[in-house]
């Protein structure tokens, strides 16, 4: 048993929402993945359809640079919505540091909100677009 919330509800996602999933590795941490699915009631898209309320965004050191990836995630996703920026925690194969994490998301034109501690592995960092962007 465990106290407090889980990583998937540090998210704060719910059922009205449409979820992409960008950079899932055999790495990923399939326990967080499958309580996001189960908060959401339905799968994240790879590919979206429509505008999307949040993008889950696995990213390594390996991948490149941060600020490459958040760009990727930015067509997609809705106006008012955001990206979880999920990087491995220090010590993990393909940890980045923080000053990295914040370079790329200062470089894409966007804000980091705040961070959390969602698996044993991973790190999750929310990144929104600055407020005079947003609609």
């Amino acid at each position: 048993m465990q106290d407090g919330p889980s990583g998937a509800e540090l998210l704060g996602l719910n059922t009205d929402m449409v979820v992409q999933e960008l950079g899932w590795d055999e790495d990923v941490d399939q326990s967080l993945r499958d309580d996001i699915m189960d908060i959401i009631d339905a799968d994240m898209v790879e590919e979206a359809v429509e505008a999307v309320d949040v993008v889950i965004l696995w990213w390594r050191e390996e991948d490149g640079d941060v600020m490459d990836g958040l760009v990727d995630a930015m067509p997609d996703l809705s106006d008012n919505g955001y990206i979880w920026l999920l990087t491995p925690k220090v010590g993990r194969p393909g940890y980045i540091d923080a000053a990295s994490v914040q370079e790329g998301v200062t470089v894409a034109g966007l804000t980091l909100t705040k961070t959390a501690n969602v698996a044993p592995d991973w790190l999750a960092t929310k990144v929104v677009r600055p407020k005079g962007v947003r609609k």
